[in-house]
């Protein structure tokens, strides 16, 4: 039986010695790591994602622009305390696409605008004067035999929209000669 216990003694010094050694590896690993990794969560703290973001804005007569900026972004919570009154459209790795609607007419409109009638009697935006530019927008037709001779030549000719005011003012005094307005 003292056989039995001198041989079960070593072996629980073999094996003591050997997990001592191998708890200092792991030990030793582990220091390794947390060397390493704390290096690395600075350099993400430092060195946050360049991001594009999209700002589009939305206006009431149907134009939109786009804004594109390139921005450092840690979280996603920052982009959206940083932009509170706009959506979040789109979002992946390289870019988000914000939007926000404005309750007013685009600068394009303020600058170049008109309303005019097309051939066919729809009253429409232009850019330019009307005949000699492009149709932005369409909204109803009408009935150009209703509407009195100065409005037709002011039509004919252009009127400018140079403010929010001013779009929905003509286009609340044209809809009553709407043909679909004189159907119902």
């Amino acid at each position: 039986m003292n056989f039995f216990v001198r041989i079960v003694f070593v072996c629980v010094i073999v094996l003591s010695v050997f997990y001592s050694y191998l708890l200092q590896d792991d030990r030793e690993q582990v220091k390794e790591n947390k060397t390493d990794s704390q290096p690395k969560s600075i350099e993400v703290a430092t060195n946050p994602k360049n991001k594009t973001i999209i700002l589009e804005r939305v206006y009431i007569d149907g134009e939109v622009s786009e804004e594109i900026l390139k921005e450092n972004v840690d979280t996603i919570e920052e982009i959206k305390g940083k932009y509170q009154n706009w959506n979040i459209i789109q979002m992946d790795e390289e870019q988000i696409v914000l939007q926000k609607k404005v309750n007013d007419i685009s600068p394009l409109l303020k600058a170049n605008g008109y309303f005019g009638i097309s051939d066919n009697g729809i009253i429409s935006i232009f850019n330019g004067k009307p005949k000699k530019a492009d149709i932005i927008q369409s909204f109803f037709q009408i009935d150009i035999k209703k509407l009195e001779g100065k409005k037709q030549e002011e039509l004919k000719k252009g009127i400018p929209i140079k403010s929010k005011e001013d779009y929905d003012k003509v286009l609340k005094a044209l809809k009553p000669y709407s043909i679909q307005t004189q159907v119902e």
